[in-house]
């Protein structure tokens, strides 16, 4: 999620703290650099010239040049306005009654996965969505919502077999919502290629029909300069309140993100960042500030980890380790839990300074699979006494998980490492707190299983340079 951009800012920022003092030259010096890498990132060329303009103003402010770290301070504006054009705080849902919600979009941005994915959010708010087959056009679009409805125990409401005119069957689906009594509905449309004009009418009659408390624009966020025409075009024809954005976790540019919010005015209400359906989070444009300035996002992190810890399942934990008693099922265990955190890049991305690690080798989640299937090719009685993995199991092992002897060998020593450090009190909270700014993780009975070190080849992570101390927000 905006790699690229991530990493050139870092570096311009990283000259700019280095400075004792700041001059004009310096500040229209970075300015160029960073107008460069927004362009580069696919931000509207509009976009990015107001916010370097907002940025230089105040940055060449007097206070900014006699502040006793100008460096920092210039980040902090950078930040400031930046959340600015992001939005200001997490947009909600219109939950007024009737709720309705029109998804739409250009082909192939993912509206009828994003359209399972909010009914997925919404059941776990507590709410009964109803998901509406529109898509006429591609092929099997309506099975896929059909499928991804019956996986989530939605109600789907699907055309007649056959039918061709959207407008009919639009009256038929909300005939059908008449049925269904109480919900939030959400009308999943066909996508428009290239903004054809006729489909944008036909999409109109819909809106004008369904009359949705919410229409939102599903978009790539790969869709690179072409972001402004298609944002401008959607909000001209069907009067757009939010964007959802897809696909932030495979794109190393996201310029579309910025470009369609300042163009529309509209919130970016969700991002998609993974494929399953469990993978939408609420949009926090201040998170997603700190995330493109490779802050970090903890906030985001935590909140994640709490919504799928099991607490008698975490104090356990705790206690097993308390007694030291931490075995391969207890590793398996924070394996798994992980892996329902959603992929390990994304992850990274959220640890402040952690985002380096991206890419190197064996700090991926294939590394993983092979460290879960080398435990699951253990027997019962070897997991919950490593102890007798002698030289003749660990052979057995190899030929059972299909990774040579090396690897079991090394899992084994970080394995014994990791116990070690559990025995440490001290260790374990040290690393909790160099992880998470001193708290230590999550508060309550459990807390943040550690990252499992069979994910770093040699036992050891690779290093990562000195850890940022500079940046404060507040000055």
């Amino acid at each position: 999620m905006f790699s690229a951009l991530t990493d050139k800012l870092e570096d311009t920022f990283r000259k700019l703290r280095g400075l004792g003092k700041i001059s004009e030259s310096n500040v229209s010096d970075a300015m160029r650099e960073i107008r460069l890498a927004l362009l580069e990132a696919d931000v509207d060329f509009k976009v990015t010239k107001d916010l370097i303009e907002a940025v230089k103003q105040r940055a060449l402010g007097e206070e900014v040049l006699k502040t006793v770290t100008p460096g920092q301070q210039i980040v902090k504006i950078f930040h400031d306005e930046l959340a600015k054009i992001l939005g200001d705080g997490a947009s909600e849902l219109d939950q007024t009654v009737p709720q309705r919600i029109l998804m739409v979009g250009l082909n192939g941005a993912g509206k009828t996965t994003t359209s399972a994915k909010l009914a997925s959010w919404l059941k776990k708010q507590g709410k009964r969505p109803l998901l509406i087959a529109l898509d006429l056009y591609r092929p099997a679009a309506v099975t896929q919502l059909q499928v991804l409805g019956q996986q989530l125990s939605v109600p789907v409401c699907v055309p007649a077999a056959g039918e061709t005119d959207v407008v009919r069957a639009t009256r038929a689906a909300l005939a059908w919502l008449e049925q269904q009594g109480p919900g939030v509905a959400i009308f999943d449309t066909a996508g428009r290629q290239e903004l054809d004009e006729a489909l944008l009418i036909e999409l109109k009659k819909v809106r004008d029909l369904v009359q949705p408390k919410e229409t939102l624009l599903v978009a790539d966020a790969a869709t690179g300069q072409q972001a402004v025409s298609v944002a401008s075009k959607f909000h001209e024809t069907v009067t757009i309140t939010g964007l959802i954005m897809t696909k932030l976790d495979g794109d190393a540019r996201g310029g579309a993100l910025l470009s369609m919010r300042q163009v529309t005015g509209c919130p970016v209400k969700f991002i998609g960042v993974g494929e399953k359906v469990d993978q939408l989070e609420v949009f926090h444009p201040d998170r997603m500030a700190q995330r493109i300035l490779g802050m970090g996002d903890v906030v985001s992190l935590v909140e994640k980890a709490a919504q799928e810890i099991d607490e008698k399942e975490a104090m356990n934990m705790m206690r097993r380790l308390e007694e030291n008693k931490f075995d391969f099922n207890d590793f398996l265990g924070q394996l798994r839990f992980m892996k329902k955190l959603g992929p390990l890049e994304g992850l990274m991305g959220m640890i402040p300074g952690m985002n380096k690690l991206k890419g190197m080798p064996g700090v991926d989640d294939k590394r993983m699979k092979h460290v879960e299937a080398i435990v699951l090719s253990m027997t019962p009685k070897e997991r919950s006494k490593p102890e007798i993995i002698n030289g003749s199991r660990r052979k057995r092992i190899s030929k059972g998980c299909g990774r040579p002897v090396v690897e079991i060998n090394q899992l084994m020593k970080q394995f014994e490492m990791m116990r070690s450090l559990m025995r440490n009190k001290g260790a374990m909270a040290q690393m909790a707190g160099g992880l998470f700014g001193g708290g230590g993780g999550m508060g309550g009975g459990g807390g943040m299983p550690q990252l499992p070190k069979g994910m770093f080849p040699g036992g050891k992570m690779p290093k990562m340079g000195k850890a940022k101390r500079g940046f404060r927000l507040g000055g």
